[in-house]
C-alpha cells in the first residue's frame, strides 16, 4: 500500500527509526523544502534498517537475496515467532519490526499474543511478513477442529499443526494410536479448506515399538494418511533422543513438509526420550553438535517446503544474526 508517496511498510519502519533518535522529527519545525531534501536520506536509512540482515549478514558477499540461504542451501528460511515470545509479550509492533529488520519474510506462529487472528495477520502482512504455518494445541484438533479451521483461515495459513501430544509418563502405544486417529480426522477436515495438517516431532515419540526395530514414530508415520498428514522435523528433537536427522529424512522423504532448524549445545547428553531440555541448550546454528550441513542437504533432497529457525534460548536476539550468517555460508 502506498501512503503519501511511500509504502506503508517504509512508513512504519521510518516511524520506528525516528522514534529511536534523540530529537524525534515531529518536534523539529523545518521548512517544507528542507523536509523534501531530507526525505531521501531518511528513506535510505529505513531501507538499511529493514534489509540489515541481507546487507550485513550475507557470508557469500551478497550474491543471494533471500535471508538465510546460500548457493547450496536454497531455503526459504523463516522464523518461528515463538523464538521471540518474551518480546511479543511486552510489545507486539516493535517485535514484528525486529523480525522484519532481520530480513525474514516467512513466519510460523504459536499464538497471536492476545490479538484477534485477523488483526495479527494484518499487522504481519503490513510489515512484509507472510504467515505460513502455526501450532495449535492438540486438544483443539481433538475436540474443536472447526475452530482451528476458522482461525487458520483468518490467519491465511497454508499449514496448521501440533507440536505436543499430552501424556503422563512415557509416551505409549495407546496414546500414539489415539493421536493417529486425531491427526487423520483433523487432516481430512483441514484439507477440505485447502490447509495442510502437520505434526512436529518432540523426541518422546521414539520409544521402541514392536520387536524393537521400530519406534512409535514409525508407527505414526505408517498409520497416518499421507494425503492428509505431513510432518515438521525439529532437528533438535531428533538429535536429543539419539536419532539421526539425515536417516529420517531419507527414510520418509516427502512426508517432511516443514523443518525447524535448531542446534543442540555440545556436550548435552542424547538418547533422552523426555522431549525436554534446558532452553539454554539451544545455541547459534553451527556451534552445536548437530551436523546441520548434512541435515539441510538431505532435507533439500527430500523436498522440504519451508524452513523455520526456532531458537528458544534467552540469548535469541544475539544468536539469530549468527545463525543467519551460518546458513548463508553453507556450501556442499
Amino acid at each position: 500500500m502506498i501512503v503519501g508517496g511511500e509504502t506503508m511498510e517504509n512508513r512504519t519502519l521510518r516511524q520506528a527509526w525516528l522514534g529511536t533518535t534523540r530529537f524525534p522529527l515531529r518536534r523539529i519545525h523545518v521548512k517544507r523544502q528542507r523536509m523534501k531534501m531530507m526525505r531521501p536520506i531518511i528513506l535510505s536509512l529505513v531501507t538499511l534498517t529493514s534489509l540489515g540482515a541481507l546487507l550485513c549478514g550475507c557470508a557469500s558477499g551478497g550474491k543471494h537475496k533471500t535471508v538465510g540461504t546460500s548457493d547450496s542451501f536454497h531455503g526459504p528460511v523463516g522464523l518461528q515467532l515463538y523464538s521471540l515470545r518474551a518480546d511479543f509479550a511486552t510489545n507486539v509492533p516493535s517485535t514484528i519490526l525486529l523480525v522484519r529488520g532481520l530480513g525474514f519474510r516467512d513466519v510460523e506462529l504459536a499464538g497471536t499474543y492476545g490479538m484477534a487472528p485477523e488483526q495479527f495477520r494484518t499487522m504481519l502482512v503490513s510489515n512484509g511478513l507472510v504467515p505460513i504455518a502455526a501450532h495449535f494445541p492438540y486438544d483443539r484438533f481433538k475436540t474443536n477442529v472447526d475452530g482451528v479451521i476458522l482461525e487458520a483461515k483468518a490467519l491465511g495459513l497454508k499449514y496448521a499443526g501440533v507440536a505436543w501430544i499430552p501424556h503422563d509418563g512415557d509416551f505409549d502405544e495407546r496414546k500414539c494410536l489415539e493421536a493417529i486417529e486425531v491427526f487423520n480426522n483433523a487432516g481430512k477436515a483441514l484439507a477440505a479448506h485447502g490447509i495442510k495438517f502437520f505434526y512436529h516431532n518432540h523426541g518422546y515419540e521414539f520409544q521402541p515399538y514392536g520387536n524393537g526395530n521400530r519406534t512409535l514414530f514409525d508407527l505414526m508415520m505408517a498409520e497416518t494418511n499421507p494425503n492428509y498428514v505431513s510432518y515438521e522435523m525439529d532437528v533438535l528433537w531428533v538429535q536429543h533422543p539419539g536419532q539421526d536427522p539425515v536417516k529420517l529424512l531419507q527414510k520418509y522423504g516427502s512426508r517432511w513438509a516443514l523443518m525447524h532448524i535448531k542446534d543442540l549445545k555440545k556436550g548435552v547428553k542424547t538418547g533422552e526420550l523426555t522431549g525436554s531440555t534446558d532452553v539454554r541448550n539451544d545455541v547459534a546454528l553451527g556451534t552445536g553438535q548437530i551436523d546441520l550441513a548434512a541435515t539441510l542437504k538431505a532435507a533439500q533432497a527430500a523436498g522440504v517446503k519451508y524452513y523455520f529457525i526456532e531458537d528458544e534460548s534467552p540469548s535469541v536476539q544475539q544468536q539469530l544474526p549468527l545463525s543467519l550468517r551460518y546458513l548463508e555460508g553453507l556450501q556442499w
